[in-house]
């Protein structure tokens, strides 16, 4: 008993410690986003709301902006719906070595995952083909923890910054989502680079001409869904 609880112990802090990355680039996004709440006219129980119930840093950014123009709470709602949409298709794709999961404990997961920990977890899939469930809630736990602190960390100071700018946080989340796509290459056989340097061509392409007759959240989800599909049916 005592031996099982030390190997769950020890998996979930190697969960805390592969986490590490991507709480570094959450500390910042997290402060920026605090600071542009308190802009936005919300109170520091609010932000500390968003990050709990919400916690996803898009998202959170785009109801502040949605707020500060006073835009309509439906709109706001089927925004934000639309925009995590996307967080189905990466639960969809952890489903795989959580199938023998609990129910609890899946959803537990799948309540947590974000980009970030998503693309953290599905590198280490690749490599590993297997991922512990208990490794999974470190990273998610840890990295949740984090974001709710430092947001209301950042709204707390949000009056002292009012330029966020001019310190490169606005920079701090795209920076992130490069390292983890410089991060997915490392696992990508070098005979298959080309195919994956053609879907990502492919995506933005079918962004860009989505763009020009539908809003561009949908334009992304809808052309992460083709991309998606095609490298599905082309790599069977």
């Amino acid at each position: 008993m005592q031996e099982s609880a030390s190997i769950h112990k020890s998996l979930f802090l190697k969960g805390v410690k592969d986490c590490i990355p991507t709480m570094l680039g959450y500390f910042s996004v997290a402060i920026a986003f605090g600071v542009v709440g308190v802009s936005s006219g919300l109170s520091i129980l609010e932000i500390a709301l968003l990050s709990i119930f919400v916690y996803a840093g898009a998202a959170q950014f785009i109801i502040c902006a949605l707020v500060a123009i006073q835009s309509p709470i439906s709109a706001i709602f089927l925004t934000i719906f639309f925009v995590n949409s996307r967080l189905f298709l990466q639960s969809l794709a952890l489903v795989p070595p959580f199938k023998n999961n609990s129910l609890w404990s899946n959803i537990g997961i799948g309540t947590l995952v974000t980009d970030e920990s998503f693309g953290v977890a599905i590198t280490k899939y690749a490599k590993e083909k297997s991922l512990n469930a208990t490794w999974m809630h470190g990273l998610n736990i840890s990295a949740y923890i984090l974001w709710v602190t430092t947001s209301i960390l950042g709204g707390l100071i949000g009056n002292l910054i009012p330029n966020p700018e001019m310190f490169g946080l606005d920079y701090a989340l795209s920076a992130m989502f490069i390292f983890l796509l410089v991060a997915q290459f490392e696992t990508i056989q070098k005979n298959k680079i080309i195919y994956h340097l053609w879907l990502i061509c492919l995506t933005i392409f079918c962004m860009l001409l989505f763009t020009l007759f539908m809003p561009t959240f949908l334009s992304i989800i809808l052309a992460t869904l083709v991309a998606s599909i095609t490298g599905v049916v082309f790599d069977k």
